[in-house]
């Protein structure tokens, strides 16, 4: 919608007298002339890939769309079982499990064999089988320890 049309609708919204509506056109064009004066001067790099773009650094060297994806997934897995699957609570550590048994647990999961389990089963469902074994072998590479000496 151009700006024009924006404020043209915006008038018309005020105009149908709908108290709760204020001129959403000369708020938008309000917003993208303070955007313009904020960023005037500056370049925005564009993110290489999706990997730069969600991580904010750019890929592994070396690394296939496909494994730079299944890190991505990973981390989004630090949100229970801690960095790297290193978080040892109540919620299964990850981090140097047999490959085999977190496959079979994954994959468990997707298809409701696991009664017991909370919010896994709904997370499963959203990968690909091929994408569940590749973060059970993710996983089961990264060592129990984040480093020599820490405490994890």
């Amino acid at each position: 919608m151009r700006l024009a049309q924006m404020i043209k609708w915006g008038a018309s919204m005020q105009q149908s007298r709908k108290r709760y509506i204020i001129p959403v056109g000369l708020l938008v064009a309000g917003l993208c002339l303070s955007a313009g004066v904020m960023i005037a001067g500056m370049t925005l790099a564009e993110p290489e890939n999706e990997y730069e773009a969600v991580i904010g650094e750019a890929a592994p060297e070396g690394a296939t769309p496909f494994e730079q994806r299944i890190q991505m997934i990973a981390m989004s897995c630090a949100a229970c079982h801690g960095t790297d699957g290193r978080l040892q609570t109540a919620i299964p550590l990850l981090a140097a499990q047999p490959a085999a048994v977190m496959r079979a647990q994954l994959l468990a999961f997707k298809q409701d064999q696991m009664p017991d389990a909370t919010v896994m089963p709904r997370l499963a469902k959203g990968y690909t089988d091929e994408e569940l074994e590749a973060l059970a072998d993710y996983f089961s590479a990264l060592s129990r320890k984040a480093n020599p000496g820490s405490a994890l």
